[in-house]
């Protein structure tokens, strides 16, 4: 059923701007195709035709648009994808996982830390 509402709605659409784009201005429709003075549609105009068909698209635009909203709005709470949107929990932050055997020794006051290997013996033993 939607798909015929919406492809209905398409149709009419597409016919709806035509129909405005062909509306005669003060010149009449043949400027339109080039033809200067002459009517393409006889010499009564085809501002009745043309006026007419635009209303009757109009109304099928709007019937099509409010069947459609109400058919796509008609399903059962069941079938929501919003409520059914599982929320994650957020991870846990990482804390600092090195071993206390591994961290760097705090340098004593006043003086800065060795740079280098630690366990290696003084140049002069």
């Amino acid at each position: 059923m939607q798909t015929l509402i919406l492809t209905l709605h398409i149709i009419v659409c597409v016919l709806l701007i035509i129909l405005v784009l062909l509306q005669s201005g003060k010149e009449g429709m043949g400027v339109i195709f080039g033809g200067g003075n002459t009517s393409v549609f006889g010499s009564g105009g085809a501002g009745g035709i043309l006026a007419k068909l635009t209303t009757l698209m109009a109304v099928i635009f709007v019937i099509t648009s409010l069947s459609y909203t109400y058919v796509t709005s008609s399903r059962p709470s069941s079938e929501s994808t919003i409520l059914n949107v599982k929320i994650e929990e957020p991870a846990a932050p990482k804390t600092n996982t090195v071993p206390p055997a591994q961290s760097a020794p705090a340098a004593p006051t006043g003086q800065s830390a060795p740079v280098g290997n630690q366990d290696a013996a003084p140049a002069g033993q």
